[in-house]
């Protein structure tokens, strides 16, 4: 299972949100020379974050492009792309996957477009649950429908896989989920990459028992709650 630092930008800065509330951005410093230093300290891919540009608040992605030029990792992009041409630049500037979440619920055609044009492989479908519900737009608005059935619902596309973030939890560190990623993973053939309520290293290892790909960590790491080679070792058993 892969643990995959995670660098949410807000306002040019490295954040950590909780629940998905701007209002409670906890800074950082540099999200570049977080990236770098996630890199020295064995990551073996990266998980960029746009939350100015989920939450229609506006753009980092010169920092975005910033990151995936400053380190030699795999980096997926996501936060706020719903264009072609937004998603043309990202790829174009380097990063190995872009995750997609409003418009794969809003608009699929343009999904679909995607697709064709850069290849399923490298597109994930953020998966964004509160309440047991999917959420979009920055988690802002309900889509009307669960999980599995939107889970279900892509495994036709044709895409890499689905993060699937549970948004109650998110920076919390309180603990995860683990029943609502169970039956995510045993309802489809997708891999999945798991976020949320990570707090402990005993949290990664009952992500790891119940499947998942891998697991996208934030604030634990940046809260010193345990270190990059630490998760790494708990996970490789």
């Amino acid at each position: 299972m892969l643990v995959i630092p995670s660098v949410d930008i807000a306002g040019g800065k490295c954040v950590q949100l909780v629940g998905g509330r701007i209002e409670s951005a906890r800074v950082y410093g540099d999200p570049v020379e977080w990236a770098r230093r996630w890199q020295n300290e064995g990551a073996e891919y990266l998980h960029v974050v746009d939350l100015d540009a989920a939450l229609s608040l506006g753009s980092n992605l010169r920092k975005a492009v910033e990151v995936i030029k400053a380190v030699d990792i795999p980096v997926q992009v996501g936060g706020g792309i719903r264009s072609l041409e937004s998603a043309g630049s990202l790829l174009s500037a380097g990063a190995d996957r872009i995750v997609i979440g409003t418009i794969a619920v809003e608009n699929p055609e343009i999904l679909d477009e995607m697709i064709c044009s850069f290849g399923g492989e490298r597109i994930v479908v953020a998966v964004d649950s509160r309440g047991g519900r999917v959420v979009i737009r920055g988690w802002q608005k309900a889509a009307g429908t669960t999980p599995i059935e939107f889970a279900k619902m892509l495994e036709k596309k044709g895409i890499w896989g689905l993060l699937y973030t549970i948004v109650d939890v998110e920076g919390t560190m309180s603990g995860v989920q683990l029943e609502d990623v169970r039956r995510l993973v045993s309802s489809t053939s997708l891999p999945i990459l798991a976020s949320g309520g990570v707090g402990t290293l005993e949290d990664l290892q009952r992500l790891r028992s119940a499947g998942v790909y891998g697991v996208v960590v934030g604030k634990a790491l940046y809260e010193r709650r345990f270190s990059l080679c630490e998760a790494m070792e708990v996970v490789r058993g």
